[in-house]
């Protein structure tokens, strides 16, 4: 009972003691200094729990500038997208129109060439003519004037008929009357005939392209004689196209067979002039007929 009263006592009169009395509060200070901070020591831990919001909050501040940041980096690559997006809508518009006007010009020059195909074959079938009216005329010329010898007259004009029936078969062949392959056959045959050779026709199949621009397969005449190797083309006409691509023909042959060709030759009873003057350019011999080829 007697520390309960002490304590009433002390919680009463402390207040006042503390307040009045330097001496008895230092007392008091330096007894519970151990259960709490000085002022210093609790200046300090408010300073320093101050800083740590600070910091906290620049470093929160941070991260908002950052997102944001990112934010505006999205807003931009996505307009940007939207108008690469909308250049390549329009590009692509823009390709489509020019394809449809390119299509529409070829078929125009196709048309246009179709044209002039058929003028130019009918140019060549009365050419024909022409030359075969006056190679018969100088034909019967001679025959009348070669009577004593009738023998060699007989001979050279059955020469003469044969090579004008090879050339109304390369007309017949190129208006579709008789067969290419068996046009060609009959110049194989002549060839085959004069110089003691056979002429082989090849079939290789072109994977990549080379010649047509496409897989496609690759048909040739080649002779082998001697060691010698010569790639032919016969045909019952040649243009300056086919020219072009008997070339690539050969050196497709060429490249495949690891081989360089020691002749190019080409036979056909008409060829056009243009077709005739890149043959000359490319080293391609050209001959109107079987008969008219050089020793082999």
């Amino acid at each position: 009972m007697a520390v309960e009263n002490v304590s009433e006592t002390l919680k009463r009169e402390l207040p006042a003691l503390l307040r009045d009395d330097p001496d008895f509060r230092r007392y008091v200070l330096d007894l519970t200094r151990r259960e709490y901070a000085d002022r210093q020591q609790t200046e300090d831990r408010f300073n320093r729990i101050l800083e740590e919001l600070r910091q906290n909050r620049e470093a929160q501040e941070r991260k908002w500038a950052k997102q944001d940041r990112k934010w505006e980096e999205q807003d931009r690559k996505w307009w940007e997208a939207q108008e690469e997006n909308k250049r390549k809508w329009e590009e692509q518009d823009r390709k489509w129109w020019e394809a449809q006007e390119e299509n529409k010009r070829k078929w125009e020059e196709q048309d246009r060439k179709w044209e002039q195909t058929q003028e130019e074959n009918k140019r060549e079938r009365e050419q024909v003519q022409e030359e075969n009216r006056r190679e018969w005329e100088e034909q019967k010329r001679k025959w009348e004037e070669s009577r004593t010898e009738p023998r060699l007259l007989h001979e050279e004009t059955m020469a003469q008929l044969r090579k004008y029936g090879r050339r109304i078969s390369a007309l017949g062949a190129r208006w579709g009357m008789q067969s290419e392959a068996s046009f060609r056959n009959a110049l194989a045959g002549i060839l085959e005939e004069n110089f003691d050779i056979q002429v082989l026709n090849v079939n290789e199949y072109d994977e990549q392209g080379e010649v047509f621009g496409r897989p496609a397969q690759i048909e040739l005449d080649i002779i082998i004689k001697n060691g010698l190797l010569l790639i032919c083309e016969l045909k019952s006409s040649m243009s300056k196209a086919d020219v072009h691509l008997f070339e690539r023909k050969a050196r497709f042959y060429e490249r495949r067979h690891g081989r360089k060709a020691d002749r190019l030759i080409v036979i056909s009873p008409m060829i056009d002039k243009w077709a005739g003057k890149l043959a000359k350019e490319l080293g391609i011999d050209i001959y109107s007929d079987s008969s008219e080829v050089e020793e082999i």
